[in-house]
C-alpha cells in the first residue's frame, strides 16, 4: 500500500477519513476503533498522538487524559508503563461512558495493527515531535502508508515543512486557509511546496470552488473536514444526515476528494449511490 499513489489514482472515488476511529461502538483513538475502521472499508484512519514522559508514543488527543481515562494527568506527565495500564472509557469518553477492556493505545502497536490494511493521518499533537514520529515510522516500514500535517501560514512554516518533513519523502498534508487575510500568501505557499493534499478552510462553497482548478494544476488533492466541531460554511456531518447532496455533494462537485467525518458509513453509502 502506497498513500501518495493511492491518493493520486485516476478517477478514485473520494477518501473517507475515520475521524478517530470508527468509535460509536469503541473508544476513540483505540486499537478496537482502528480495527473497526479496517473492518468498514474505509480508506484512513485519523488518530491523535503523544509522547509519554520517557519518550514513548501513544494515542490520546485532549490535553488531559481525564476524559478518556478517569486520570487527571497529561501524556506527557507519565512514563509509558503507567500509561500502558490505563483503559480507554468508552464512545468519546466521559463520565457517562464506562471503562472498556481497551488500553492507552501505543503508536508502534498502531502501526502493527494497520501495516497494508488502511492509511493513517497522523494528527501529531506536539508538532515538534513530527520528526521522531517520521522515524517511528520508517523503523515500522509504514511511512509510504500514513500522512503528517502541519499548518502552512507563512514562510517560517514553509521552511521548517521543507526541512522537518518534505526531506523524508513522507506523504504531507498541508493546513491552508481561504478566509484569512493572508489567504494570498497560504494559497501561493501551498502551490510552491506541493504537498500530497491540502486541508483547506474557507467561509463558502464558492470560495472553494473557484480555487480548485489552482490546486489541481500543482496535483494537490483537497481535503475538507465535516466534523461537527470543526467544519466550514455550516458543512457539517449533522447537516449531511439530514442532506448529503447539500453537504458531500457540494463537497465533491467542488473538487474536494478527500472528506473526514464521525459518520464514515453514511458517508461511504452516499459515495456508493451517486456512482
Amino acid at each position: 500500500m502506497n498513500y501518495k499513489d493511492f491518493m493520486s489514482a485516476p478517477g478514485r472515488d473520494c477518501a473517507i477519513i475515520a475521524h478517530r476511529g470508527i468509535w460509536r461502538d469503541a473508544p476513540e483513538n483505540s486499537l478496537l476503533a482502528i480495527e473497526a475502521a479496517i473492518a468498514g472499508g474505509y480508506d484512513v484512519v485519523e488518530i491523535d498522538v503523544r509522547r509519554s514522559a520517557d519518550g514513548a508514543l501513544f494515542l490520546c488527543h485532549d490535553d488531559s487524559l481525564l476524559r478518556m481515562t478517569g486520570r487527571d494527568a497529561a501524556v506527557e506527565e507519565l512514563d509509558a508503563s503507567k500509561l500502558a495500564t490505563l483503559h480507554l472509557r468508552n464512545r468519546d469518553g466521559g463520565a457517562d461512558n464506562e471503562l472498556t477492556d481497551q488500553r492507552l493505545a501505543r503508536l508502534d502497536d498502531v502501526f502493527d495493527l494497520t501495516r497494508d490494511r488502511i492509511f493513517i493521518h497522523l494528527d501529531v499533537k506536539d508538532w515538534a515531535l513530527i520528526p521522531e514520529v517520521i522515524a517511528a515510522a520508517q523503523a515500522a516500514g509504514v511511512d509510504q502508508q500514513v500522512d503528517f500535517w502541519s499548518a502552512l501560514r507563512d514562510e517560517d512554516d514553509f521552511a521548517w515543512i521543507n526541512e522537518n518533513i518534505m526531506a523524508h519523502g513522507v506523504p504531507f498534508i498541508a493546513k491552508t486557509r481561504l478566509n484569512v487575510p493572508e489567504a494570498e500568501l497560504q494559497t501561493e505557499l501551498v502551490s510552491r511546496l506541493k504537498p500530497l493534499i491540502c486541508e483547506i478552510y474557507f467561509d463558502s462553497i464558492e470560495q472553494l470552488a473557484a480555487q480548485r482548478h489552482r490546486f489541481a494544476a500543482a496535483g494537490i488533492h483537497l481535503w475538507v473536514n465535516t466534523l461537527n466541531d470543526v467544519s466550514c460554511a455550516g458543512l457539517t456531518d449533522s447537516a449531511a444526515l439530514r442532506d448529503p447532496d447539500a453537504v458531500w455533494g457540494r463537497l465533491l462537485d467542488a473538487g474536494v476528494s478527500a472528506i473526514q467525518t464521525d459518520e464514515a458509513a453514511a458517508l461511504k453509502a452516499y459515495l456508493a449511490a451517486r456512482r
